[in-house]
């Protein structure tokens, strides 16, 4: 495919100003060109938006980015525009009028990219433009998302099976950093892949050392590491109430801290991330609610005070330090609780079947929903504030909505940005009767009849702007003419919000009636499992001898190289030991050559293996201990059975 090689550096130099791409870019380029549906698996940081950006330039039609985060596609969209290229985001946050715009534009303007939540790909509107789009290339961000055995499984992302249906001609490019061999065949069946072809980009950091360590007091080692690297710092944790307090007994140490975690408002979140990203905070203690989307690349340490529950989560999350290519660190702290407290909360994340239609029902009751109705309405939902209500812990509460929606149920949609919705309480004939004096009230009323269709029937979007532009006044004076009708129980309004949503996925039903597989519900917990017993084998001492080298196999990688420095990598260097690659290497290579010659020396076969004639010694003494052979002289022969 090397007619690709000067058209791909051209639109590269001429979009982007890059002079070259970063190695494995171009092979993937190259299949995307030729057609070829592609999985990619590629370490976090590692340039994946150019993978699908630089074929779509190179290509007549649009590309549609399919991505759970709402902050990546605003930043990827103005980026885009930045340099020229026409690109738009439709996203919960918009009103129907401006997602019709957006879509218009897809069909018969100029636009290259379409971005879009895996939520809004059933929506009517959406499907009906999408089958009149010229589609070239269908990228799915967080490809292992539509994994049902995953570690991060969305309901949501199989809906981009239908998508594929509607643009069959499209080719598809699956971009992931974490994939294990059973996730990646799951990925290329969902997205009906016509031939299998995953390309692997490496996920050894040679730049990011792993290290773990194993304390009683996990503050004071936290405290030591930040001291002894300097830079910018998260820290992870489980809990928002840990949060708010490491982030506390780091201030009184003289640290620059400040927490992040859901609990915060929209905008209380956004000022703290800006602070750090722009060095005004050095460490962010934070649950797994931050860091995705960002692109800072001086993060020198990533510790996890509390240990993932699989190294799925915990690569992506370590994966953050060390982006710039400068040595850093991923450090996470265990102590000897660990793994009881791990196992056990293995257990609490998943309730049995019963409790699951019990929470089917609690949830339909918090949200006032009556047997035989809920089919396709959203709700806000708090999933916080239901768990604390209902003494649950948040992953039971995820676990509970991804059973449910894998049965056809209910869903928690996690597109983090929703606009105003509005439904009238009263008929038309009593809004007619209803009398107020104030002009401005009777303005915004006959704003929302004019614009707004379904409102006496279903909460329906509303675009305020647009209502305050033909009502004659501000997207305030809106919002406060809304409330003042709620008040007045003439509407239900729900203002622009950035919480999740439950969307009834058919209509609420006795909990009698609701059925969870339980071969399902078994295999989910089962892969639960053994991810968290990779993870606790990831922390262990030996790890396979190299930390880098165990994630590396752990997702499918051959042939992996000791990264050399990872803690257990630089301790084996102090002791003078060999890796176990190299012992087995040695050992193997001792029985052949006794099995050919009838025996070898230490030296000459140190020579043939460019290794120190110690490490040669130090296994034979191993093979010795366990029978396989005996010493006579300088050389080595097979013990006689």
């Amino acid at each position: 495919m090397e007619q690709y090689s000067a058209e791909i550096l051209a639109t590269l130099d001429k979009w982007w100003g890059y002079k070259s791409l970063r190695q494995g870019q171009q092979e993937v380029i190259e299949s995307v060109l030729a057609g070829r549906d592609t999985l990619v698996l590629m370490p976090t940081g590692g340039g994946k938006s150019l993978l699908y950006q630089v074929p779509t330039m190179m290509r007549e039609g649009v590309c549609i980015v399919v991505t759970p985060l709402v902050s990546l596609m605003k930043d990827q969209v103005d980026q885009l525009r930045s340099r020229g290229i026409n690109a738009v985001a439709v996203h919960g946050g918009l009103s129907p009028r401006k997602i019709d715009i957006a879509l218009d534009n897809c069909v018969y303007g100029d636009v290259k990219f379409l971005y879009v939540a895996p939520e809004r790909l059933a929506s009517e509107i959406f499907r009906a433009r999408v089958g009149k789009m010229k589609v070239a290339l269908l990228a799915v961000d967080e490809a292992h998302c539509i994994s049902q055995w995953g570690y991060d499984f969305r309901p949501s992302y199989l809906r981009i099976a239908e998508l594929r249906r509607l643009v069959p001609d499209a080719t598809v490019l699956a971009l992931t950093a974490t994939a294990t061999e059973q996730v990646a065949q799951d990925i290329m069946y969902h997205l009906a892949f016509e031939d299998k072809n995953v390309l692997r980009q490496g996920l050894m950091r040679p730049n990011l050392s792993y290290v773990v360590r194993k304390v009683d007091d996990k503050v004071e080692q936290m405290c030591r590491v930040l001291s002894n690297v300097n830079g910018s710092a998260i820290v992870y944790v489980r809990l928002r109430e840990k949060c708010e307090k490491i982030a506390e007994e780091l201030k009184k140490r003289g640290f620059s801290a400040e927490f992040y975690h859901a609990g915060l408002s929209h905008t209380e979140r956004a000022l703290r991330q800006d602070d750090w990203q722009k060095e005004k905070v050095r460490v962010m203690v934070a649950t797994n609610a931050f860091g995705m989307g960002i692109n800072k690349g001086n993060v020198r340490a990533v510790i996890h005070y509390d240990m993932c529950d699989s190294p799925e989560a915990y690569y992506q999350e370590a994966g953050r330090a060390g982006r710039d290519g400068m040595r850093s660190y991923a450090v996470l702290l265990m102590d000897s609780y660990e793994r009881a407290n791990a196992l056990k909360r293995l257990e609490g994340t998943f309730p049995p079947i019963p409790a699951v239609k019990e929470f089917y029902d609690k949830v339909c009751a918090s949200l006032m929903v009556a047997y035989g109705e809920g089919a396709g309405v959203s709700f806000v939902f708090n999933e916080y504030k239901f768990a604390e209500h209902h003494k649950m812990s948040v992953s039971a509460v995820r676990n509970c909505f991804k059973l449910l929606a894998q049965s056809g149920y209910m869903m928690l949609t996690e597109d983090s940005d929703h606009s105003a919705r509005l439904r009238f309480v009263v008929s038309r004939e009593d809004l007619y009767n209803f009398r107020e004096q104030n002009r401005q009230m009777e303005e915004v009323l006959l704003a929302i009849l004019r614009q707004c269709e379904g409102v006496f029937t279903d909460f329906r979007p509303i675009d305020v702007e647009n209502i305050a532009f033909h009502a004659h006044c501000e997207e305030s004076q809106v919002v406060d003419v809304l409330r003042a009708l709620w008040r007045r129980h003439i509407v239900e309004y729900r203002p622009r919000s950035t919480s999740p949503m439950v969307m009834f996925l058919c209509d609420r039903v006795p909990k009698e009636d609701v059925y969870i597989s339980p071969e399902v519900y078994r295999m989910r917990k089962e892969s639960a499992r053994e991810r968290l017993e990779a993870m606790l084998g990831y922390a262990s001492q030996e790890a396979d001898g190299c930390r880098s080298g165990f994630l590396q196999r752990y997702f499918g990688e051959r042939d992996v190289d000791d990264c050399g420095v990872c803690d257990l990598c630089i301790e084996r260097r102090r002791q003078g030991r060999p890796s176990p690659a190299s012992e087995s290497a040695i050992a193997r290579t001792i029985m052949e050559e006794i099995k050919r010659e009838g025996s070898v020396d230490a030296a000459s076969l140190a020579r043939k293996l460019n290794v120190p004639p110690a490490d040669i010694a130090l296994v034979a003494e191993k093979l010795t201990a366990e029978g396989e052979i005996y010493s006579v002289g300088g050389g080595f022969v097979k013990k006689n059975r």
